[in-house]
Formats: C-alpha cells, sequence, structure tokens
C-alpha cells in the first residue's frame, strides 16, 4: 500500500459492519418490524438483519431510514471511527 493511501484513512472493510440505533428508534416509535420496513419499502428481513448488525444497509436504504426517523444518518449509523 502507498503512503498516500495509508494516510487517507480506514480500509473499506473498516465499513462493512456498522452499529445502528434501528431497533432502538423503531422500539421508542412502537413501530414493528414490519411496519417499518413497509414505511422504507424493504422486508421485515432486512430490517431484521439491519437491527442484528449482519446487514449494513446501502446509502439509499440508510437515507431512507433517517428521513422517516427525522434524524441524520450519523445519529442513526456509527461505524465506530
Amino acid at each position: 500500500m502507498s503512503a498516500a493511501l495509508a494516510r487517507a484513512g480506514p480500509a473499506l472493510d473498516d465499513y462493512l459492519w456498522m452499529k445502528n440505533r434501528v431497533r432502538e428508534l423503531r422500539s421508542e416509535r412502537g413501530l414493528s418490524q414490519g411496519e417499518l420496513a413497509t414505511a422504507v419499502d424493504v422486508s421485515r428481513q432486512t430490517i431484521n438483519s439491519i437491527e442484528q448488525e449482519r446487514y449494513t444497509p446501502s446509502l439509499p436504504l440508510a437515507l431512507a431510514l433517517a428521513r422517516y426517523f427525522g434524524s441524520p444518518v450519523e445519529e442513526i449509523f456509527d461505524a465506530g471511527h
């Protein structure tokens, strides 16, 4: 790896799995996984996988969740950096 790439920041692999507050925000609003899934046009299984941190959502889905919850993406998802 070149020195320029080494200084560029964390590797892409560092961002593949991230902590999130989806379950917390969903529960605060009294929503089921299915209700949230319907609201953002994905399957209940997708919401479950995001909450279990087995799946990192695409940017469009992360933005849809942020809009739904009225929060910036950075307040919902944290790559730990």
